[in-house]
């Protein structure tokens, strides 16, 4: 009898890539340094801050303001930015254009979803529940659910770990992004890595080296036909780790 080849997984990251937080943020870490009595910093700005975490968003708003700290006062403050933005954190923010039409096709061709997400775990869920994203995903990989996060390629493993249980280290899996930290990610967990050209990145993401760009996540379909050669619809042979 002919075994059926395991489904793939597509592991998202969630910031500039299925979702535009970057207003909701923007708000959290102005008000976060107003409190502080230092000035604010437009969105387009804080738009380059976005996709390490919330320590490191904190840690730069504070120092582009001149209002650096030690590591007990960025705890403090990275706490008081948590408390602020997760009480609000999907007022302004919207999913990209074709996410939920997109997310609806994979699954309905086979793919296993997922997303790996430098965010905490707490406003990422609700972002997800917002926009009822929620129920495409098998699991979320939040910042601070395991002991590492992107780019270490830890982070990506042990949210296919969620995902596939001990069949993990045998997933056909590809990570979509929209940074250098993505793509960082998916090398050091030796996957493919698609990236998104609209998303929150200093470096253009033509630039980074992934191994497709798509300027739509409308185009993602495609764009993993290019990857994995008998495309999504078929459900993929492996994927040969990335050198």
């Amino acid at each position: 009898m002919e075994t059926r080849p395991m489904a793939p997984v597509l592991l998202c990251d969630l910031d500039g890539t299925l979702v535009d937080t970057v207003a909701d943020l923007t708000v959290a870490l102005n008000r976060l340094l107003t409190e502080r009595g230092l000035g604010t910093l437009p969105q387009r700005r804080v738009r380059g801050l976005v996709g390490r975490g919330a320590a490191r968003l904190v840690e730069s708003g504070l120092a582009e303001m001149g209002g650096a700290v030690g590591p007990d006062g960025l705890s403090a403050c990275v706490a008081r930015f948590l408390e602020i933005y997760e009480a609000a954190p999907a007022v302004h923010s919207r999913p990209y254009p074709g996410v939920i039409e997109t997310l609806t096709s994979l699954r309905a061709a086979g793919w296993r979803l997922g997303v790996c997400t430098n965010k905490p775990q707490a406003p990422s869920e609700a972002i997800l529940d917002a926009f009822e994203l929620s129920p495409f995903f098998e699991a979320v990989g939040g910042g601070d659910r395991f002991p590492v996060r992107k780019p270490d390629g830890g982070h990506l493993h042990a949210t296919l770990e969620l995902i596939m249980g001990g069949d993990a280290k045998a997933a056909r899996a590809v990570l979509v992004g929209d940074s250098r930290t993505d793509l960082d990610a998916a090398r050091n967990a030796r996957l493919p890595v698609v990236l998104v050209d609209y998303g929150y990145t200093d470096v253009p993401a033509a630039e980074l080296g992934g191994d497709a760009v798509i300027s739509s996540f409308a185009a993602l379909p495609e764009a993993l036909e290019g990857i994995v050669a008998d495309g999504p619809s078929t459900l993929p042979r492996t994927i040969p780790p990335m050198q």
